[in-house]
C-alpha cells in the first residue's frame, strides 16, 4: 500500500471516529431529558422515576396549588371533586379555569382517602400527594397504582415555611423545572425579607396593638376566632395582642378578653365577616365598647385558608396589613397592585379583581 492510500485510510478512520463520537453525544443529550432520577420526598421516602412527567395529578389539600406555581395546568389529567365544587377563593383555580373540566379522580378533602382506581383511570406519570400524614398509606397507594407517589408538605405555618420551599423544589425536580422552582422560592423569600426589612427597626411605641378575627378554621367563625403567633403579623413584626396568652395556632377566645385587650386596630377576615355582622346586629353594645369599632379602625383581610393555604393571597394580605399598620414604611406599596404582582408571578394571571368581587376589597369595614 503506497503512502497515498495509507493517508486515505487514516483520514477515513478519523472521520468515522468523529462521526461516532458526535452521534454518541447526541444520543446522550436526548436521553438525559428523560433520565431516571432518585429523590427524597417530604416523608423521607426515596423514590425513583423518570424526569419531565407529561401527565400529573395532585391530590390532597393544597397539592394542586403548589404544582400550579411551578408548571403548566395543561399537564394535569384529573382533579378531585372538592376542586370542582368550590371555585371561589382559590387563585390557582381562577387562573386555570380549564381545571374544572377535568375528570374526577376522587372526592378530595382532608378526611377522605385517595381513590386508587380512579387515579389509575387517567394514567398519570406521577402523583403529587398532600395526604402525607401516614407514610404507610402513601406507600400503599404507590403499590396499588404502580405510579410514583411524591409526598409534599406545607409545614407548620405554610406562608414562608421552609417545608413549602422544599416541596416546590421537589416538584421542580420531578417536572424538569428546577429553574422555575428556584425563581418561585426566591420570590417568596424576597417578599418575606422585604416585609421584615420595612418593619424590623420600628420602635415598640410606633406599633399599634392589633388583632385579627373571624379567621376560618375547618369552617367560618366569628370575631372570637383568631391565631396566636400569627404568621402574617410576624412577617411585618406587628404587635399581636393575642400573643400574651402564650399559645400558638388557631384559637377561640372569650369575647370579653377582646374588651380587656381593646386593640387599636382590628382586622376581620372576609371569610367570617358575615358572622361578625350578624353578631354585631344582635349585640352592638359589646362591639361599640371597642376602640377600633368606635374609631373606625376596622380593616379587611382576604381569606386565604381554602383547601389549605393560598400562599399568594396570604402574601398579598401581609403587604396590606403592613400598609395599614405602618403607612410610612409601605408608602410605595399599593396593596391591590402588589396582590396582582404576586398572583401574576405565581400563576401567570392577575386575579385580585375576581377575589375582590367574590369577597371584598382591601379597605376599611363598615358595620352599618
Amino acid at each position: 500500500m503506497n503512502n497515498k492510500n495509507i493517508k486515505l485510510v487514516i483520514i477515513t478512520f478519523l472521520i468515522t471516529i468523529i462521526l461516532f463520537i458526535g452521534c454518541t453525544k447526541s444520543t446522550i443529550s436526548k436521553d438525559s431529558s428523560s433520565e431516571s432520577i432518585t429523590l427524597t420526598d417530604m416523608l423521607g421516602r426515596t423514590i425513583g422515576m423518570d424526569t419531565n412527567a407529561e401527565k400529573i395529578v395532585a391530590i390532597g389539600p393544597g397539592a394542586l396549588r403548589l404544582y400550579c406555581y411551578i408548571d403548566s395546568a395543561d399537564k394535569v389529567v384529573g382533579i378531585e371533586q372538592i376542586e370542582k365544587d368550590h371555585l371561589t377563593g382559590r387563585p390557582y383555580a381562577l387562573a386555570n379555569e380549564s381545571l374544572k373540566d377535568l375528570e374526577v379522580i376522587g372526592p378530595g378533602g382532608p378526611n377522605n382517602s385517595p381513590d386508587a382506581e380512579k387515579l389509575l383511570s387517567v394514567k398519570p406519570d406521577v402523583i403529587f400527594s398532600m395526604y402525607a400524614y401516614d407514610k404507610a398509606a402513601v406507600d400503599e397507594l404507590q403499590a396499588k397504582t404502580g405510579i410514583p407517589v411524591v409526598a409534599l408538605s406545607y409545614g407548620k405555618v405554610s406562608t414562608f415555611d421552609p417545608a413549602v420551599y422544599d416541596s416546590l423544589e421537589i416538584i421542580g425536580k420531578v417536572m424538569g423545572k428546577e429553574n422555575r422552582a428556584s425563581e418561585v422560592i426566591n420570590f417568596m423569600k424576597e417578599c418575606h425579607d422585604d416585609l421584615n426589612n420595612r418593619t424590623k427597626d420600628l420602635e415598640e411605641d410606633e406599633k399599634s396593638n392589633s388583632y385579627i378575627g373571624a379567621l376560618s378554621y375547618k369552617g367560618s367563625h366569628g370575631i372570637e376566632s383568631t391565631y396566636g403567633d400569627y404568621s402574617l403579623f410576624k412577617a411585618i413584626n406587628a404587635k399581636n395582642v393575642v400573643d400574651e396568652i402564650g399559645k400558638t395556632g388557631s384559637l377561640m377566645i372569650d369575647k370579653e378578653k377582646l374588651i380587656e385587650w381593646n386593640p387599636d386596630k382590628i382586622f376581620i377576615d372576609y371569610g367570617g365577616l358575615n358572622l361578625v355582622k350578624d353578631d354585631y346586629s344582635k349585640n352592638p353594645d359589646f362591639y361599640n365598647t371597642l376602640s377600633a369599632f368606635k374609631n373606625g379602625e376596622l380593616y379587611s383581610q382576604l381569606p386565604y385558608n381554602f383547601y389549605h393555604t393560598n400562599i399568594g393571597t396570604a402574601m398579598a394580605d401581609a403587604y396590606y396589613l403592613g400598609k395599614v399598620l405602618y403607612p410610612d414604611s409601605f408608602k410605595d406599596i399599593e396593596p391591590e397592585e402588589k396582590a396582582d404582582e404576586i398572583y401574576k408571578f405565581l400563576l401567570g394571571k392577575q386575579v385580585y379583581k375576581k377575589m375582590a368581587e367574590d369577597f371584598g376589597e382591601f379597605g376599611k369595614i363598615l358595620m352599618n
